[in-house]
């Protein structure tokens, strides 16, 4: 009789788990997005040949054409 009552634990669980690991991977998203979005940003500024320009808090740095000081 108590298997009967223990036949959806294994899934609660499964829930349970899922469900703890997606409010940690929010949370540290949330923290440490700036950062993310930064890493992304210096590597896409070398691929298309711009100058990577920091921002004065996390998550602000651009792109920014290169400049040419030959030319002026």
């Amino acid at each position: 009789m108590k298997f009967l009552l223990n036949k959806g634990q294994a899934l609660i669980e499964y829930v349970l788990i899922i469900s703890l690991i997606t409010v940690i991977a929010i949370g540290i998203v949330t923290v440490f997005g700036g950062y993310l979005k930064d890493a992304i940003t210096k590597s896409s500024c070398s691929l298309v040949d711009k100058e990577y320009v920091e921002g004065k808090s996390p998550g602000e740095a651009r792109c920014e054409e290169k400049k040419n000081y030959w030319e002026e």
